[in-house]
């Protein structure tokens, strides 16, 4: 069984010098993700792993966010040019309209949360960690890590965080992007 390093031993403490100094070296967006994603593993072993895009326009139908795949670990089974869309749920609150992360564990959570669910489901994939990539207020994308097991670990969040942090500035949002639940919340 995979035992992934704590977050401030000195292993990660290492891991994590290795990864600024790459970043800084790295000039696109693909070469970028690739180096977070090995680091991902490291830090929590074996996950799926994907940003999705907020594409949601002004003519998008009301109390709707469309996503659509920039990265994806698993390009067979989740493809990057990939879309959904994702209607009102305390997901969809969590992550668009109060800029927080989700975690949640457990397959039958999962099935709630994902209409897609059905596709996971085969990989063993049960939990699930999804932090909100924000421009101020506006959740642009979300930083997405689904792993098989029974609980996520407090230094696993952290990590995933971290990442999110580091994968952002490779993130521009999409054009003409309308994001209702940031508007709505800003006028409550």
């Amino acid at each position: 069984m995979f035992t992934p390093p704590e977050a401030t031993s000195p292993l990660a403490t290492a891991l994590c010098a290795n990864l600024f100094d790459a970043l800084e070296q790295t000039r696109d967006v693909d070469s970028a993700m690739h180096l977070i994603d090995g680091f991902l593993r490291l830090m929590v072993g074996p996950v799926t792993f994907s940003i999705n895009l907020n594409v949601t326009t002004a003519t998008d139908p009301a109390n709707e966010v469309q996503l659509q795949r920039f990265y994806s670990s698993n390009a067979n089974e989740f493809p990057v040019s990939g879309r959904k869309r994702k209607t009102l749920t305390p997901w969809t609150e969590t992550l668009f309209a109060r800029g927080q992360v989700f975690v949640a564990e457990g397959s039958h959570v999962l099935a709630e949360v994902f209409d897609d669910y059905s596709l996971m489901a085969p990989l063993g994939l049960n939990a699930v960690i999804n932090v909100p990539i924000l421009r101020g207020t506006t959740c642009i994308a979300t930083f997405n890590v689904f792993g098989v097991r029974g609980r996520w670990q407090p230094h696993e969040v952290l990590a995933v965080r971290l990442l999110a942090l580091l994968a952002a500035r490779w993130i521009v949002p999409a054009p003409g992007l309308h994001c209702w639940l940031g508007k709505a919340q800003a006028g409550s």
